[in-house]
């Protein structure tokens, strides 16, 4: 097909590109190509730019995904790069933060968890940890979920009986804490257990955590049969159930862990268009949990391309292992390898299980996969389905691609707070979503609570693809009124379809009512029924505000409750505030301190120490 063959817009983008490719050099790097608003439509990295680009000039050799890409493309930006790796590196990043609409995209909006043994005051203790470790101490992970090391933890008390708590309270305690009388620490704060003791439960805290858990039974073992000959009964009934718990546990994994080691195993798998991506974790021998994923635009991708766009994007900003075992090897692996190593800072490899029981946990990973997706699909047919009826149902001319809902959380008219959370086609927006902290509204005033939040969230609102369709009020009629109010004061009311649901009778859920405006008049409310698929899918829209708002109104009030306990002590302003909270880590722990350790403070001289002490134990100055 010749040039004057394609359509106009095809023929004007191809056009730019060729226009770019003649300014273009053979260096490394990155490009992006942009629509005529400016957005970003797609980001590629190359060895050599031009003859990367000048590929999108030839037409007939691209897919019909990238020949519509070609046809919306108005402008293009470089970033030149020393290396392809650093060009690959730097796609990833791009990718993430930009989300250009024809690149594969990773949801992935979460941190991963992680058991941290940190030794701070000669006693270590251990907590669970999120973000990026930072080498102080040990870090065990990442786990899948927070529950996997909730669950971890309370083995780890169970067993081994490590401290949890915070220095501050451990440098203060006088009598042992309730963890201490149900047998989940050993209280080295009052000296209960010695040092040398201690630290043959981080010995055997570590062993378990990286895979030695047989060799710990064994100890256990040792130690229960000297406690039984010694006529201790009640210790050796200490090892014995601690051996007991261990048992438990290693029947309950499953799989053997240790024929994998130290490594992530990664399979996709596709059917009709969908792809799902399943992720096992595997540290030292142990499963740390499992994760779904579903990129999206997927569509007319070779899976070897699907799976390198996943994983430069998904290892982007964690921890690597040293394997990473995966079902399909990556477009380009010796070249991924390189940038994760870059990233990890040591070597790894990337490969595909041959024999084994390696092989038999990857297949069992890709039946997990399989599983998945068909979940996934079945989720996202009922979703598009509610969306249809939502049509219907609130009377609007299309399914809606952006749905807001709000809803507001106070205790007593304190620490108010109002939340937003988005929805679309695909499920919840969690980057999208928006906490207000209420600052005019009277204390427990409902209706100014969504008048400040509508003002805040409209007040220099575009109508643009960020514009929602549809917004879901967790209230009455009488939240309906005043977001109708607001938003006819700005001149948007007419653009949306605005929707409150309301508890039914008793509070029971499939009871809630609907209450919408029809030509200016509120409409009677009106109900579904109970086991309306639509009705379901509106619940859930609602119950994630509702747990976004008090997730947000608990932070603030627990904020407010660190801080507010120093606010009345004289001579502490906020510099002296903030050194104190850094220093013992909440306020609590202030009004537990002495005097001299009070004193040790930056800018806490031994008299305000004095003053402050007295403050908290006496009331007087």
């Amino acid at each position: 097909m010749t040039d004057m063959q394609l359509p106009l817009r095809l023929q004007q983008g191809i056009e730019m590109i060729r226009a770019e490719v003649s300014r273009l050099t053979d260096s490394s790097g990155v490009y992006r190509m942009l629509n005529e608003k400016g957005d970003v439509l797609y980001v590629g990295k190359a060895k050599s730019l031009r003859r990367r680009v000048v590929h999108y000039t030839q037409p007939n050799r691209l897919p019909h995904r990238l020949r519509r890409m070609v046809s919306e493309a108005r402008r293009m930006e470089f970033i030149l790069t020393r290396t392809e790796v650093e060009a690959l590196l730097l796609e990833a990043n791009l990718i993430k933060t930009l989300n250009p609409i024809y690149n594969v995209l990773l949801k992935d909006d979460k941190s991963y968890p992680y058991i941290h043994l940190l030794d701070t005051l000669g006693f270590p203790k251990i907590v669970r940890f999120r973000g990026r470790p930072d080498g102080r101490g040990d870090y065990f992970g990442p786990f899948a979920s927070g529950s996997a090391v909730s669950e971890t933890l309370e083995t780890i008390q169970r067993v081994f009986q490590l401290r949890n708590c915070k220095d501050t309270d451990f440098s203060t305690r006088k009598t042992p804490c309730l963890q201490y009388h149900i047998k989940r620490c050993t209280a080295p704060c009052v000296s209960k257990v010695t040092s040398e003791q201690y630290a043959q439960q981080v010995c055997d805290t570590k062993d378990f955590l990286t895979g030695k858990s047989r060799d710990v039974q064994e100890r256990l073992q040792v130690r229960m049969m000297e406690a039984s000959q010694d006529q201790a009964f009640e210790k050796a009934a200490f090892y014995r159930d601690r051996i007991k718990v261990l048992t438990s546990i290693q029947s309950r994994q499953g799989i053997d862990g240790y024929a994998v080691g130290d490594a992530d195993m990664v399979a996709l798998v596709e059917d009709e268009g969908q792809v799902c991506v399943q992720i096992f974790f595997f540290r030292n021998g142990q499963s740390y949990g499992n994760r779904s994923f579903f990129p999206t635009r997927t569509d007319e991708m070779d899976p070897s391309d699907i799976m390198a766009s996943f994983l430069a994007q998904f290892y982007e900003d964690k921890q690597i292992p040293s394997e990473i075992l995966v079902n399909q090897i990556p477009a380009e692996r010796d070249l991924l390898q390189q940038a994760l190593v870059q990233i990890s800072g040591h070597k790894l490899a990337i490969s595909v299980p041959q024999r084994g029981k390696r092989k038999d946990i990857m297949q069992m990973v890709e039946a997990n996969a399989r599983e998945s997706l068909v979940r996934h699909r079945s989720q996202v047919a009922s979703d598009r389905q509610a969306l249809l009826r939502i049509v219907e149902l609130f009377g609007m001319t299309a399914p809606p691609s952006r749905i807001e809902i709000y809803d507001n959380s106070h205790t007593g008219g304190t620490h108010m707070v109002g939340a937003m959370v988005v929805a679309g086609p695909d499920g919840f927006i969690k980057k999208a979503y928006r906490k207000f902290n209420i600052q005019k509204a009277a204390a427990s005033d409902d209706y100014g609570m969504m008048r400040e939040v509508m003002q805040r969230r409209f007040a220099k609102a575009v109508i643009d693809e960020n514009f929602p369709d549809l917004l879901l009020i967790d209230g009455g009629q009488g939240q309906l009124r005043v977001v109708k109010e607001e938003l006819e004061a700005m001149d948007l009311f007419s653009h949306l379809t605005v929707v409150a649901i309301s508890k039914g009778e008793d509070r029971n859920a499939g009871r809630e009512k609907f209450h919408m405006v029809e030509k200016g008049r509120q409409m009677k409310a009106f109900q579904l029924p109970l086991h309306d698929p639509t009705l379901q899918y509106l619940q859930r829209l609602r119950d994630e505000a509702h747990r976004f708002a008090i997730g947000s109104h608990r932070i603030k009030r627990n904020k407010s409750i660190e801080i507010s306990l120093l606010d009345d002590v004289p001579g502490v302003g906020s510099l002296r505030k903030k050194a104190l909270l850094l220093h013992f880590g909440s306020a609590k722990s202030v009004q537990d301190a002495t005097i001299e350790d009070l004193s040790k403070v930056k800018g806490i001289s031994k008299d305000l120490a004095k003053k402050i002490y007295g403050f908290f134990h006496s009331g007087t100055i």
